[in-house]
């Protein structure tokens, strides 16, 4: 199966957003998508089977137990396709990154229409005012 197959699959993207966040038991992986998605525990099942023939999880057992675990060599792979294309949306990052900091430099302009003065120094604060003598 392509890399794409298997990610085209709402239930198996999520699974993979599960163990994206560390290792976890069959059980609590079939809790999740059977809550989510209605789906019963020999169909979870058949998903788990499909990511870890694939090679985008593993398994160990522990006693009566099975942990699953994403695999990062096929996510790896579905990356380098994509970098083909990230060019595309990183230009229009960049452009929007632009049009954002002159959005707020104009709005800072309007904000202060009055000129900015340098602050007192603390030299000119601590000298006594000489209009305050015979106070």
């Amino acid at each position: 199966m392509h890399a794409f197959d298997i990610l085209g699959d709402p239930v198996r993207r999520r699974i993979l957003e599960l163990l994206a966040d560390g290792e976890r038991t069959s059980g609590a992986i079939t809790d999740v998508i059977r809550a989510e998605f209605g789906l019963s525990q020999p169909a979870v099942s058949q998903h788990l089977r499909v990511l870890r023939d694939s090679g985008f999880a593993s398994v160990r057992a522990a006693g009566a137990r099975r942990f699953y675990a994403v695999e990062a060599a096929p996510l790896s792979e579905v990356d380098a396709w994509l970098d083909r294309f990230r060019r595309l949306w990183d230009q229009r990052l960049d452009a929007l990154g632009t049009e954002l900091a002159r959005g707020r430099r104009a709005a800072r302009n309007q904000a202060g229409d009055e000129p900015t003065r340098p602050a007192e120094s603390s030299t000119d604060a601590d000298k006594p005012d000489s209009s305050a003598k015979g106070t």
